[in-house]
Order: structure tokens, then sequence, then C-alpha cells
């Protein structure tokens, strides 16, 4: 037993949000890692695999040959980057909130075989559940930018809902609305903050790209004074996009820690549940 580990279920400011959102994944990055890799990593390699046959697909005609971009090519290319990412982003949203999960249930212990079949258990729901938000969300955002952000912020929060209270898939998205009911602007203002530092994080893995490019246009225009912008990009480039896309959706699944944060500190504010959680086993000890 730790401890000294985290108290997911209780109410906290922002700061205190990213502060712990950090602590556990310092003390935790090495579980989580293996959890990744173990339960993630089929779904992980087929993106990196998408992201880069897409990328091959839409330089590739300017990059090897002289012909003009295939449309069907592009479409496929980014029809099956689609569904790589549908398959990623479910299966890292599930092991990560499961991995949570575990954590509470077993005071600071994580247990693979129950992340495992939590994951199990919950892929199809959280799959169908993101296919939906990302329907809304999208519809959301066809109306206008404001009604797209709307919907966004409980949105973010469904997977948390599904996972951490065992609802089915609607359930979870009405619910996500009623939890961020009169919290909106918190909820809006916290999640902006993670998701800018988690994005900062993950830029820096993006300056070899850039400074790839960077060299190249330099090489290009020194030898040429005709060269076209094409000509900047090489296979190089959809080597280092692909790793460094590869390294930034790892670094992405840290997001998720900081949203169960934020839906627990929801939860709390709404329904009290780690206090009374607490006042019982203060009950049972005596």
């Amino acid at each position: 037993m730790h401890n000294n580990h985290i108290n997911f279920k209780q109410q906290r400011e922002l700061g205190e949000i990213l502060s712990a959102t950090f602590k556990f994944i310092r003390e935790n990055y090495k579980t989580g890692l293996r959890l990744f890799f173990k339960l993630v990593g089929p779904s992980f390699i087929l993106l990196v695999a998408a992201i880069t046959f897409y990328t091959y697909t839409t330089l590739g005609s300017s990059l090897f040959t002289s012909g003009n971009l295939d449309a069907s090519n592009v479409i496929i290319a980014l029809a099956l980057l689609m569904i790589a990412y549908l398959a990623y982003f479910s299966s890292m949203t599930g092991t990560m909130n499961h991995m949570i999960l575990s954590y509470i249930n077993n005071d600071g212990h994580i247990k693979y075989e129950e992340v495992k079949n939590g994951l199990k258990q919950d892929f199809g729901k959280i799959l169908l559940l993101s296919i939906l938000t990302g329907i809304i969300t999208f519809a959301a955002f066809m109306f206008f930018v404001i009604p797209g952000i709307y919907v966004f912020v409980p949105l973010s929060l469904v997977t948390a809902i599904l996972v951490f209270r065992r609802n089915g898939v609607t359930d979870s998205i009405s619910e996500s609305f009623q939890l961020v009911k009169d919290n909106w602007w918190m909820t809006f203002a916290t999640l902006l903050c993670i998701y800018l530092v988690i994005y900062v994080i993950g830029l820096i893995f993006q300056l070899p790209a850039l400074i790839y490019i960077f060299v190249r246009a330099f090489t290009v225009a020194s030898e040429s004074s005709a060269a076209e912008p094409q000509d900047m990009f090489g296979t190089g480039y959809v080597i280092i996009n692909a790793i460094s896309s590869a390294i930034q959706y790892i670094i992405y699944s840290m997001t998720v820690i900081g949203v169960a944060f934020v839906y627990f500190h929801l939860n709390e504010k709404k329904n009290f549940t780690g206090t009374y959680e607490t006042i019982q086993n203060l009950g049972n000890n005596r």
C-alpha cells in the first residue's frame, strides 16, 4: 500500500490539477509506458504506419514522380488515417483511464490484469463513444465555432465518465453536460491550460521536422533559383515527421490524466463522492 498515493476524489483548483497531473505522471510513468506499449502498442503502430502512408501519399507525387496527386489515393490514405486514429484514441483513453481506476481501487498500486480486462470490456463502447462525440463536435463546429467549443468541453469528459461511473454510451454523453453545468468556464479554462501545456511539450518534438525543412529550403534555394516548394521535402522529411508524430501522440496521452482530475473535481463538487467515502471509511475503522 502506498501511504502517499494521490487522492483523485477531491476538489482542486486549476494549479492543483496541473500539479497533481504531473506528479502522477512522474510517479507512474514507468508503469504507464509499459501499459501503453502492451495494450495500446498495436493501434499505435497502426497509427504511425497510417501517418507515414498519408505523408508519403500526399507528398509522393511531387517527391518521386512528375505527376499530379491521385485524389483516390489521398482519400484512401485519409480514411486509413482516421480509422487508425480512432483505434488508437479509443485504446489509449481506455488504457489511461483504467490505469487510474486501478490506481484508485488499489491505494496507489496499478494492476496490469485489471487494466487489460477493463480495456477489453470497454473498448467497443469507448470506440462508439469516440465516433459519436466526434460527429457531435464536428456538427457543432459546422454551425459556428462557439457551439463547437461549448460542446467540446463537456464531451472531453465522456470517456472518464464511462470508465469511472460504469455508465453506458448515451448516459455518459448526457451526464457530461450535467456535470459541467454551472462550471463550464472553470472547466474550459482548466482544459485549455492542460491542452496548451501538453501542446507546448509536444511542439518540442516537431523541431527536427522544422529544422529539416529550413535546411532543405536553404540548400535547394542555393542550388537552383527555380526551386519549387515541394523540393523542400524528401524521404528524410517523411521519416522525421513519422517519428515526431509518434512521440507527440505518446505525449498526448498525458492529457487523459489531466482530464481525469478535472472529472473527479467536478464530480466531487457536485456529488461529494470522495467525502462520503472518507466519512464511511472513518466509521468502519472505529
